[in-house]
């Protein structure tokens, strides 16, 4: 169903120089944001945090894709419930992330928002972490935002505009007991993000970060009582997020309006870790 030949062509027209710039693709400032037909892709977008994003980007009047590595029929069941065509593949395979996102582009245009969400965690005290969980979390919550960026990076570039979101976490600004690699994958996300930032910036291009806190998902809600609890009383403002409260936050780093926000982490923990 989603597998047409890549297209290379892209609606320059919308690009086009500011009269008297120097400076190749720069925009008008107040410009009206045009999203309609931009193609927003959302790794890991199928349910929880990357579910919520998916479908405010798509309220938003965007060509959303979301992308899954997992159950079929969930991932079915949420194409059907949303309208949002789901695509299946490893994200920490980059052969797999670059076929991917040339499907993408050839069945809805060329990525020009990626949302790096996909994550998983493999809980365990160093001493009793194997190395096998300690790959896993890495390749899958930040090599694989290697394996996204490289796919669309050029793109972007060549047309001088793109928008770069990586979910990151509260863990990986503070550190958690038996997260080291969660932690480490995560605190990653943000000297990454820093870095592609200051590349990318003179090519239209932002990166920015999300550095969310305990939010209301499955991932979550499997904690025992006993130790959410604990997380609670440590959230200045007394509840768990919620998805909705993330997808706002990508929505705004995804838009025109932040144009002037890159290789900025944007914290969403209600108030649990400052920075």
């Amino acid at each position: 169903m989603y597998g047409a030949d890549i297209s290379n062509t892209h609606p320059d027209s919308r690009w086009q120089n500011e009269p008297g710039s120097t400076k190749a693709n720069r925009f008008r400032v107040g410009a009206v944001a045009d999203v309609v037909g931009r193609t927003a892709l959302v790794t890991g977008g199928t349910r929880g945090i990357g579910a919520a994003i998916a479908k405010a980007l798509r309220d938003a009047d965007y060509a959303v894709a979301a992308t899954y590595h997992g159950n079929d029929e969930a991932a079915e069941g949420f194409e059907a419930a949303t309208g949002i065509p789901v695509f299946k593949w490893d994200v920490a395979d980059d052969e797999a992330c670059a076929a991917g996102v040339a499907q993408i582009a050839a069945t809805l245009g060329p990525v020009e928002i990626l949302v790096n969400n996909a994550g998983i965690t493999r809980d365990a005290m160093l001493h009793k972490l194997s190395s096998e969980q300690w790959r896993d979390v890495i390749e899958t919550d930040l090599t694989a935002c290697f394996n996204m960026c490289r796919a669309v990076i050029p793109g972007m570039r060549k047309v001088g505009y793109g928008r770069i979101v990586n979910v990151s976490s509260i863990n990986g600004q503070k550190g958690q007991l038996g997260q080291t690699n969660y932690a480490a994958a995560k605190a990653g996300l943000l000297g990454f993000t820093k870095a592609l930032a200051l590349e990318s910036a003179a090519k239209g291009i932002t990166v920015n970060a999300i550095a969310s806190g305990y939010i209301a998902t499955d991932m979550v809600a499997a904690v025992s009582r006993k130790i959410l609890d604990g997380i609670v009383a440590q959230i200045p403002v007394d509840r768990l997020g919620r998805p909705d409260e993330v997808a706002r936050a990508v929505l705004f780093l995804a838009s025109d309006e932040a144009g002037f926000i890159t290789g900025s982490p944007l914290t969403v923990n209600g108030g649990q870790y400052m920075t």
